[in-house]
């Protein structure tokens, strides 16, 4: 059923996930449009954005972040257009960036609302010009520090952060090392990303071709899946390194702890006796240097084409639970957003 006026449109938590979500975990439901209050505003959604940190927000552990309780609407960001308000700074029309989460429509005060202004691409805002492009930015930035000549290695090379990251290494005068799942991905990493080399990590020999594509060991490591492939890049981090550590996709739908000491132990021996420095940052303690930092250097990047960007489009909300289920397989192909309503 396509977005209409009369009917806000939700997909809520109806369970939690025991390993892999699954879609029994959601359910498709319908309401009443909500009508804004006093000094409140009615958002419209337009893009909804899937990101991997909505697992954990499936799951009652305790984390950064609070739960989305059952028979709650799932948590989001979305780019949509203000339907109502009571509010003298935001109008009818106003492109805005929320938290409104998966639905059609969602009451605020203004709190947390971003105006966008007139882009000519407000999906980006989800993308590059949002949160994964931020989160690329900060890591880079403050942990990262690529500098000329290093090599900078990162995992799901062609999704909104990966992405990001391996442009900054180039725009810095690293070389940029992507590590992607497919043909088809690792090619549009080195020819319209602009990485240096791609590696499919699914090769049966994947750890000799990254060690034969950073001879001189890996400077960087942007860290934001964990699994193989961070046991490929350990004994190739060099003296020195830094593991900027935003997320471990490859874990989140873990039911247990992976085993052991061993791997601890060599790890830990190899920060210590390589002086690596490893740190992991929750981005939205850094949102205070969005626009006056962030949104200064990227917007001008990506208007040169210093920074190209690719978004998977998916059409309808009740498409969004497949979608999710498959960014965490490494399905989607750039930066996951989904159609909620057409503009």
């Amino acid at each position: 059923m396509p977005q209409t006026t009369d009917r806000n449109r939700r997909i809520l938590l109806t369970s939690r996930p025991k390993g892999a979500p699954t879609p029994e975990n959601f359910r498709f439901d319908e309401a009443p449009v909500p009508t804004p209050g006093p000094g409140e505003i009615l958002v419209r959604t337009v893009f909804l954005s899937l990101d991997p940190y909505m697992r954990g927000r499936m799951s009652d552990a305790k984390s950064y972040a609070a739960s989305v309780e059952i028979g709650q609407t799932m948590v989001g960001g979305t780019v949509g257009r203000v339907a109502a308000s009571n509010r003298p700074d935001f109008a009818v029309g106003d492109w805005v960036l929320s938290y409104s989460g998966w639905q059609d429509y969602a009451l605020s005060n203004g709190q947390g609302l971003t105006k966008l202004g007139q882009l000519a691409h407000p999906s980006l805002a989800l993308g590059v010009l949002g949160m994964p492009g931020f989160t690329a930015y900060i890591g880079m930035t403050d942990i990262g520090q690529p500098k000329p000549g290093e090599t900078v290695v990162v995992a799901a090379a062609t999704g909104p952060v990966g992405a990001v990251v391996g442009q900054m290494a180039k725009i810095k005068g690293a070389r940029a090392v992507g590590v992607a799942g497919g043909a088809d991905k690792c090619r549009h990493a080195v020819e319209d990303l602009g990485f240096d080399v791609c590696i499919d990590h699914r090769a049966p020999d994947f750890a000799q071709q990254l060690a034969a594509a950073c001879p001189k060991g890996i400077d960087v490591y942007f860290e934001n899946v964990g699994g193989a492939v961070f046991d490929a890049v350990l004994p190739l981090l060099s003296t020195g390194a830094r593991i900027p550590l935003c997320g471990l996709v490859a874990h989140y739908n873990d039911t247990a702890l992976p085993p052991g000491p061993d791997r601890l132990a060599l790890l830990m021996r190899t920060l210590l006796t390589r002086q690596i420095r490893m740190e992991g940052f929750i981005i939205s303690n850094y949102f205070g240097r969005r626009d006056a930092e962030f949104a200064k250097a990227m917007i001008p990047w990506v208007t040169e084409g210093k920074v190209k960007v690719r978004e998977d489009v998916v059409d309808g909300l009740e498409n969004a639970p497949a979608a999710f289920i498959g960014l965490l397989e490494g399905k989607n192909f750039g930066k996951l957003v989904v159609r909620v309503g057409q503009d």
